[in-house]
């Protein structure tokens, strides 16, 4: 699929979902495919518990108390959607601070989800086991859900707050973007209708 999204106006695509679901490494093939900007809210996530001298999981951790870190990154992400068109952005709230934009979501089993996270070696999240990547992707999850409830009223977990979702269980990277440039033309119809 050779779809060239580059000369239209105002397609923006948010892709949120699981932790290992594939998000970043679909975002940035996808943005590449579409010959869009990509932007990843978890890198910028990653270089802040950094530069704090903290982990991502401790980071989250304050970030149920302290909204500092969320305001920062929730007032780009709206910036971005206002500011700038045909982009990918890497966030579980993009579909939310960017309403206009095509929203994707990724799940994928837990276990698939846990092994791709060891695989990756991530700096920041690096897990020896299999279960020890399974109980803190359980935590994020259920960290992320309580602040954003609390904050937004909302769950970004919810399948059904999307206009397209993957399960990328079974499918490569590559299968993952051919399935979302073949569903955005009837998304982006829909949405403008």
């Amino acid at each position: 699929i050779n779809t060239d999204y580059s000369t239209r106006i105002g397609m923006i695509i948010t892709i949120s979902g699981e932790a290992g679901a594939g998000k970043g490494s679909v975002g940035r093939l996808l943005a590449k495919r579409l010959r869009f900007k990509f932007y990843s809210i978890g890198e910028i996530i990653r270089k802040i518990a950094r530069e704090q001298g903290v982990s991502v999981e401790e980071l989250n951790k304050q970030a149920e108390h302290d909204y500092t870190t969320d305001r920062l990154v929730d007032s780009y992400q709206k910036k971005l959607g206002k500011h700038q068109d045909n982009f990918v952005l890497d966030s579980r709230l993009g579909f939310y601070f960017i309403p206009h934009s095509v929203k994707v979501y990724l799940t994928a089993d837990l276990m698939v989800r846990a092994k791709r996270i060891i695989n990756d070696k991530r700096r920041e999240e690096h897990y020896t086991t299999v279960r020890e990547a399974i109980k803190k992707i359980k935590e994020r999850k259920e960290s992320d859900q309580r602040r954003y409830k609390k904050l937004y009223s909302i769950d970004c977990y919810n399948p059904r707050l999307y206009d397209i979702v993957i399960d990328t269980t079974k499918l490569s990277i590559n299968e993952v973007v051919d399935r979302i440039v073949k569903k955005l033309d009837n998304v982006q119809n829909k949405k403008f209708i």
